[in-house]
C-alpha cells in the first residue's frame, strides 16, 4: 500500500468534496424528467455489474489484426526444385 503526505491526503479529500458539490450542482441543474431518467439509467448500468472477462485466447495470438501493410507473409512453399550447380 502507497503512504501519502498529510498534504496529500488532505489535496485528495478537498478534490473529493469538490467534485461532489460540482455533481450536486449539475445534477440539480437538469430538469426533473431527464434527472429521473438518468437515475434510471444509472441504476440499470450498476444493476447489470462489471462485463465478465473476454475469452481466453491461444497462446501467441494477438488480440488485434496487424496494420494495413504488415500482414505476416505466408509461410514459403518448398514446390519448386532447387538448381544444383
Amino acid at each position: 500500500m502507497t503512504k501519502h503526505s498529510r498534504h496529500e491526503r488532505e489535496r485528495r479529500a478537498a478534490d473529493s468534496e469538490r467534485m461532489k458539490e460540482v455533481q450536486s450542482a449539475w445534477y440539480g441543474s437538469l430538469p426533473a424528467a431527464t434527472a429521473e431518467a438518468f437515475t434510471r439509467e444509472v441504476e440499470a448500468a450498476r444493476a447489470r455489474g462489471p462485463l465478465p472477462p473476454p475469452p481466453d485466447m491461444a497462446p501467441g495470438t494477438l488480440p488485434n489484426p496487424p496494420r494495413p501493410g504488415r500482414e505476416p507473409k505466408p509461410p514459403k512453399n518448398e514446390q519448386r526444385s532447387r538448381r544444383s550447380y
